[in-house]
């Protein structure tokens, strides 16, 4: 009886996973790797992903399958539509067969109330945004951000003969965020928000293992702390617009608490808490800090590597310096003349993506070549598939900044900031932040790496392992 008894302990478990192993396998008609049930391809994904070379997960299984194959991360099933034809269709049907989809580590981050989904409730999110962050409202903030940045690099550049970029780059991304979305300049409200926020960032694309000491665990945490920073900051504005001291154009949040306010008037919808808002905020912080300052570093990296490059952008940036009279702010006339500096950042976009990409879900059953997507499943897009594919980029290792003249690159093949109806909502937000410090930076200083072979790392952005410490060589003053 005890051996009958061990012998059924034993098998039951493994009967289980394979009948399991079975189904999940099974189950769709889409060809391709499922892996183990929960588990799936989760590890190797992950794998590819920390190495800085993710675009060979999709690489290889379009190889076996086709442009279209099936997978699982995280225990999700999820299609992955290969090419700018499948990035072209996602981005076509935004909100009519797909719609956004988040990963179960940013719905515990970015927490919503009444245990509403982050993904749901996104659409809502958009739709304040253009005010804002449309190319007519981004010209008003050209010259808070050149103002910003040089008393940035007043206070932490300037008499230093070494600086380590990855920190002060961060440093100053994340202030100016902070003052152009919530409206806060407070030094201890932005270092209240500071501490926490790397952590926070950090747990976003993580294995969701909520147990003390893992890299999700610290997030979450880390957002709660955010999060009420934030509901102290909204109060206080709610009393300042109520007293006429605040402006509801000012910024984001005075703009946004408004809004809502109105909204939440029509009782037939689950009303918008203060707390919701937090969570939206935190949400937006994440994706305008990381993405920006991932391409600022990785600018400066090129720009020591590359010192051809480098003396185009510096001719370029002199050129519109000694147009300007003396001390004046830079301005949207200045951007637009910035065609060769914004080749260089589009060819680092196009090398380092800032982001894994994003995930949609299937809204209802469609087809997609000869395959049928069912409702529920997953979809991936990975801007590295296309902008490391030599296909799409011949020799696509190559810093080329020249790729992005006249025309550019085909439609859908380029796409850090998405495509079509579904373009980035802060894409020119991002570019203006980009441009302006390109600007200051290279009509100050020269640089050489201190570390000249330092490795790049995934973690889960790409980050130069020690942070690009960097002699600082000061251009010349004409006396």
């Amino acid at each position: 009886m005890d051996t009958l008894l061990l012998i059924s302990s034993t098998l039951l478990p493994i009967i289980t996973i394979f009948i399991l192993y079975h189904f999940f396998t099974q189950k769709s008609s889409i060809p391709g790797h499922y892996g183990w049930p929960l588990i799936g391809e989760s590890i190797d994904y992950f794998k590819k992903l920390r190495s800085g070379t993710n675009e060979q997960f999709a690489m290889q299984r379009r190889k076996l399958f086709g442009d279209v194959f099936g997978t699982s991360i995280l225990g999700e099933k999820m299609a992955f539509l290969c090419g700018p034809e499948g990035n072209k269709f996602l981005f076509s049907n935004e909100n009519k067969l797909v719609e956004v989809w988040w990963p179960s580590s940013v719905e515990s981050i970015i927490k919503k109330s009444n245990n509403k989904s982050v993904t749901a409730e996104s659409a809502k999110v958009r739709q304040l945004l253009p005010p804002f962050l449309r190319a007519h409202a981004v010209k008003n903030y050209i010259a808070d951000m050149d103002s910003e940045l040089r008393q940035h690099l007043e206070d932490y550049w300037t008499g230093r003969d070494q600086v380590e970029v990855c920190p002060f780059v961060a440093k100053y991304t994340f202030a100016l965020a902070v003052k152009l979305l919530l409206g806060v300049r407070d030094a201890t409200e932005l270092e209240k928000l500071a501490v926490p926020f790397v952590e926070a960032a950090g747990g976003i694309i993580a294995v969701p293992i909520n147990i003390p000491g893992t890299r999700f665990n610290r997030g979450v945490k880390a957002s709660k702390r955010i999060r009420e920073v934030i509901n102290g900051i909204i109060a206080q504005r709610r009393k300042d617009l109520a007293d006429g001291t605040a402006d509801p154009s000012q910024n984001l949040l005075s703009h946004m608490i408004v809004e809502v306010d109105k909204r939440n008037q029509d009782t037939s919808n689950a009303p918008t808490t203060d707390g919701d808002m937090s969570s939206d905020l935190l949400g937006l912080l994440i994706g305008g800090y990381d993405t920006i300052n991932t391409t600022v570093v990785f600018i400066m990296m090129m720009l020591v590597d590359y010192p051809d490059v480098y003396r185009e952008v510096l001719k370029e940036q002199t050129e519109i310096a000694k147009a300007k009279p003396s001390g004046e702010l830079l301005n949207w006339d200045d951007l637009r003349k910035m065609k060769y500096s914004w080749n260089v950042a589009c060819e680092v976009l196009r090398m380092r993506p800032p982001t894994v990409g994003a995930f949609r879900v299937a809204k209802t059953d469609f087809t997609y070549g000869s395959f049928t997507i069912p409702k529920g499943w997953k979809l991936h897009y990975l801007p590295h598939y296309t902008q490391r594919n030599h296909e799409f980029f011949p020799h696509p290792e190559k810093f080329d900044p020249s790729r992005f003249e006249g025309a550019g690159p085909a439609p859908y093949t380029f796409v850090p900031f998405g495509g079509g109806a579904r373009m980035c909502p802060g894409n020119e937000y991002a570019r203006a932040e980009i441009l302006v410090f390109m600007y200051n930076i290279v009509t100050r200083y020269n640089w050489e790496r201190l570390i000249p072979d330092e490795k790049v790392v995934i973690d889960p952005l790409p980050r130069p392992v020690h942070g690009l410490p960097i002699k600082l060589i000061p251009h010349k003053t004409e006396a």
